[in-house]
């Protein structure tokens, strides 16, 4: 039953990373047996474990593990501890088993298996499906085309280590929180450090020359040229009953002196007061706030479209700033200093401060645009290292999340197979 779940889990991470021929199936379609070995569906459809158990037999028929890399690949997953994961999650035992036997053919099957979940692992994160609460970001950084590629330059080169590490996240808080980790005794630390950089692994591995990063826990909003944080402002997150997604969007501009689009969840609340426009929708009414000083946005809106209508915007609410716990809106990111943060956002001489300043003045609704459209993460990371001290600064879970994820390290898929349990 082990072997079966570990093919099963395999099977899904190659459809959701859209292998060619499984990415051709309709929804409920099984892939057959043409389909993985010769690209030609047979009649016949198999059960998804067999399709999975001859998928990786014709893969490792392909490649054929060498010992020396297949011993390097088993010193690799001995140490893997170091990355926050499980070493007994990679059959370090069945491998050494396999190194020590006399059949070419069960190594390469085996180191085949093995190699595939780590780099699926370092690459993507161990933590998969329901166990990543309200996290909707995707993370191009390894396909299976690219994982077998990989998977041969590896052996072909006598290159397993440095093949793997090339997965692994650029972000120097990554390699700072494995510092903390390697001298962490006490446990609560251990999976504290352990759950952040699992969600590292869920963000691309490298997220830009610039970029805008939200830190949920931590009510910030920092934006990143070339590694370093050139501004950082507080912020106001959504309630526990709202909570922010964490999602990727870009940001091409921004809106100054927006209208805000009152949601139909609580257009009820507005109904009648003075301040806000109705208009006909269809067979209802919706309700728009004009721009000013009272507007619930503020005096500026980033555009960055997303499906789940969060934004970056100004607000009026600027006492808020003050407070330590900062989780009060309906899900959107309010950014103290936002007038400054659109300067530093836009990076365009055109629209200097006195420009956005003008702007703001006339009252008018204006979209200033950005000189380089610029990636936003809303993250939820509720540990970051003090780099140079060996420690590490904890943010309250404000949500809850973390013990869904130390469960997920703990169990051999993830989480990923939780929906079928």
């Amino acid at each position: 039953m082990k072997n079966i779940l570990s093919l099963t889990a395999l099977t899904l991470f190659l459809a959701a990373t859209a292998t060619p021929a499984l990415a051709q199936l309709e929804e409920g379609e099984k892939p057959t047996e043409g389909m993985i070995a010769a690209g030609e569906a047979p009649a016949t459809p198999i059960s998804e474990a067999e399709t999975a158990l001859r998928f990786l037999q014709n893969q490792a028929a392909a490649t054929k593990w060498t010992r020396t890399a297949a011993a390097d690949l088993l010193a690799y997953v001995e140490r893997i501890g170091e990355e926050g994961l499980d070493p007994a999650d990679y059959d370090p035992i069945g491998l050494r088993a396999a190194l020590e036997g006399n059949d070419d053919a069960a190594l390469s099957a085996t180191a085949t298996d093995i190699f595939l979940r780590v780099s699926s692992d370092l690459a993507l994160g161990h933590v998969r499906g329901d166990a990543r609460v309200d996290w909707h970001m995707i993370d191009p950084d390894l396909d299976g085309n690219e994982q077998y590629a990989m998977m041969q330059r590896a052996v072909a080169n006598g290159s397993v280590r440095d093949e793997l590490n090339s997965l692994l996240p650029t972000h120097p808080q990554y390699a700072e929180l494995k510092g903390v980790l390697a001298t962490a005794t006490d446990p609560a630390v251990i999976d504290k450090v352990r759950t952040n950089l699992d969600r590292w692994r869920w963000l691309p591995r490298d997220l830009g020359p610039r970029y805008v990063i939200v830190n949920v826990p931590a009510y910030t909003v920092a934006i990143v040229e070339n590694g370093h944080v050139v501004a950082r402002h507080r912020a106001v997150v959504g309630a526990t009953k709202t909570a922010t997604p964490q999602l990727s969007a870009v940001a091409t501009g921004v809106i100054l002196n927006p209208w805000w689009e009152v949601p139909r969840s609580i257009s009820p609340a507005v109904r009648g007061k003075k301040g806000y426009v109705s208009v006909k929708d269809g067979d209802g009414v919706r309700y728009r706030q004009p721009p000013g000083p009272g507007n619930s946005l503020g005096r500026m809106k980033v555009v960055m479209p997303n499906n789940y209508a969060i934004y970056l915007h100004d607000t009026p609410a600027k006492s808020l700033f003050n407070r330590d716990v900062r989780a009060f809106s309906h899900g959107c990111i309010r950014t103290q200093d936002a007038l400054g943060f659109a300067q530093m956002l836009l990076n365009n001489p055109l629209w200097d401060q006195a420009r956005i300043a003008e702007a703001i003045a006339a009252g008018k609704t204006v979209k200033a645009d950005a000189a380089v459209p610029t990636p936003v993460y809303i993250t939820y990371f509720t540990a970051a290292a003090i780099k140079d001290k060996g420690g590490i600064f904890t943010y309250n879970d404000i949500y809850g999340r973390d013990s869904t994820v130390v469960a997920g390290l703990t169990d051999r898929n993830g989480g990923v197979l939780a929906s079928m349990k």
